[in-house]
């Protein structure tokens, strides 16, 4: 007789799941469904990397999570409640996240808190939005307005306001694409030890597989579109915290990197084959003889 499964403990549980979920947009015959058939699950504190293509419905599956785009088919549930509209227990980093430029960095965040914690008082509130803007490094800019700082400046923001809501997962949409290079990797450096010091569950989207691996605990590839599914899960046992000069070095990463790559690349060839396979469909257009009708002869 086997031994006994040991018991789920409730970090094993799923703390995020998604059920078969499905997404399209149009209608009638002009409607293309972005995502199929979508099963996910991830458990309170993982940092979880999706990474894809452009184009291949990566930003449409975080809107599901954070509930600013409904489902067509499926559930999508958070710490086993269903997720019907966006709230307060989704902080969401987009890509180039809107700050209101009238607002300070203080400001900014403090708008944050105040809408979802309106039974403290102000002076707590005002302490709980420092406390998060120190978090990101920002302390000494708390004064300055958005035309003032740097497109990295800006992002620690949109990362402090979503952190100082307190949610329960925080989603983060190719928050340092637009960024330059060495900006970003401080950030990704910064966005690690932030994470372990919140312990925040986060749900990141990437297109840079480097990047997914220096931060996430596990990585899914999104396969191409239209109908784009989840692929398989790539663990990544690298010790934290990573530090990107040492892992580049490291054989594990070098594995774990050339695994991601070439499934991307496999899935992006066999896509691209299926779209070649793929014939419109002829006009049924006749010619037309436009040449001019010959004169009668004068002879």
């Amino acid at each position: 007789m086997s031994a006994a499964a040991a018991p789920m403990t409730e970090q094993d549980k799923p703390y995020l799941r998604l059920d078969h979920v499905s997404k399209s947009f149009g209608e009638g015959p002009s409607q293309t469904e972005v995502l199929s058939e979508i099963d996910l699950t991830v458990k309170q504190g993982e940092f979880l990397a999706i990474v894809g293509f452009s184009g291949s419905g990566k930003s449409t599956l975080i809107n599901l999570i954070a509930g600013l785009e409904p489902s067509n088919e499926g559930r999508i549930e958070l710490d086993r409640e269903p997720i019907t509209g966006p709230g307060p227990d989704r902080g969401i980093v987009f890509q180039s996240s809107a700050r209101l430029p009238r607002l300070t960095v203080q400001g900014n965040v403090q708008l944050a808190v105040d809408a979802v914690f309106e039974a403290e008082s102000s002076e707590e509130r005002s302490a709980r939005a420092a406390r998060y803007i120190e978090m990101v490094g920002l302390a000494e800019a708390s004064w300055k307005y958005p035309k003032e700082l740097s497109g990295g400046m800006r992002q620690r923001v949109s990362v402090a306001r979503a952190l100082a809501m307190d949610p329960k997962i925080l989603l983060l949409d190719e928050p340092l694409s637009a960024l330059d290079a060495l900006t970003r990797a401080t950030l990704q450096t910064e966005i690690e030890l932030i994470w372990a010091e919140s312990k925040k569950t986060v749900v990141m989207i990437t297109n840079d597989v480097d990047e997914a691996i220096l931060l996430a605990d596990r990585i899914i590839p999104l396969r191409p579109g239209p109908r784009a599914s989840l692929g398989p899960h790539f663990e990544v046992p690298l010790a934290r915290p990573r530090d990107r000069a040492a892992v580049n070095d490291d054989p594990e990463f070098k594995k774990i990197r050339n695994e991601i790559t070439q499934y991307l690349n496999a899935v992006s060839r066999q896509a691209a084959h299926s779209g070649a396979k793929r014939r419109l469909k002829k006009p049924n257009v006749q010619p037309v003889d436009l040449r001019l009708p010959s004169l009668p002869s004068t002879r």
